[in-house]
């Protein structure tokens, strides 16, 4: 064998067993995991007569989990000022968000939600999803059974000509909170967050259930807003129904079911 040929195969020799080394350290070297994807910020919204912690059992299980949870305090002054407040409060938020609302907070989550494409799903736990031009007071009526009416509010100026609505000691339970105690119903109602009465009558914005896909917790016993209209309103979001018997506070009562919702929600 002639040295050119020698040295020809000693360095193909070199040359694969290098191959093979480079394999072996390549197949011994574990391959870095991916990172999961990051879970939605669940931004809880209370509505009227109430205040964020009524959200705290149900917070408690999403924070557990691991979610981020924002519990913002709703100014309860009027649909186009707390809805503007809430979309500010959402621009800040990096990443998915995932909008869960009671009552009068599912007027709010509506119209701040629109338009914006960091929000992946809306929750509405007894609360009110208005198409455009609709008013609170228009979807509470539109069914019977409702017993917040004027006989169980008590009014009270502020400002000029302004005025606030609480709902009065004697009716708060029953009406409002039936199956959560009377000593826990007494301290909600005495820290109570009035709503400027003005919220009442003010016509909703464009919906953003027309392109957000939404939940409904359906409250089954609720005095205030009629099982009729959130079913109403459910069918018309289309959204994916869950219902439980409950009155009108279901996070309160019912803090397991609501917050299944909203992690099916999130996924």
């Amino acid at each position: 064998m002639t040295r050119t040929r020698r040295a020809v195969l000693a360095g193909s020799a070199a040359v694969a067993t290098g191959a093979l080394l480079g394999t072996s350290e390549a197949q011994a070297r574990p391959r870095p995991e991916a990172k999961p994807e990051p879970k939605p910020t669940v931004v809880l919204v209370h509505g009227a007569f109430a205040d964020a912690s009524g959200w705290n059992d149900v917070g408690a299980r999403l924070i557990r989990e691991h979610h981020p949870v924002i519990a913002p305090a709703n100014p309860l002054r009027g649909v186009a000022a707390d809805s503007a407040y809430l979309a500010s409060l959402l621009a800040t938020i990096s990443g998915p968000i995932v909008l869960a609302a009671h009552s009068y907070g599912g007027m709010v989550i509506t119209n701040a939600a629109t338009g914006n494409p960091k929000v992946k799903a809306l929750v509405y736990v007894a609360a009110f999803a208005p198409d455009e031009g609709e008013s609170l007071l228009e979807l509470q009526t539109k069914y019977p059974g409702s017993r917040l009416d004027e006989a169980a509010l008590d009014f009270r100026p502020y400002g000029d000509g302004l005025v606030d609505g609480y709902i009065k000691k004697e009716a708060f339970h029953d009406v409002f909170a039936k199956d959560v105690p009377r000593a826990t119903t007494d301290l909600m109602q005495a820290g109570q967050r009035p709503a400027d009465t003005r919220a009442l009558g003010e016509p909703s914005g464009a919906p953003a259930w027309r392109t957000i896909p939404s939940y409904f917790l359906i409250a089954r016993n609720d005095q205030v807003l009629p099982v009729a209209a959130q079913r109403f309103m459910a069918r018309r979001a289309g959204s994916r129904v869950h219902e439980v018997g409950a009155s009108h506070v279901a996070m309160i009562s019912q803090p397991s079911v609501t917050a299944d919702l909203i992690r099916r929600a999130a996924r």
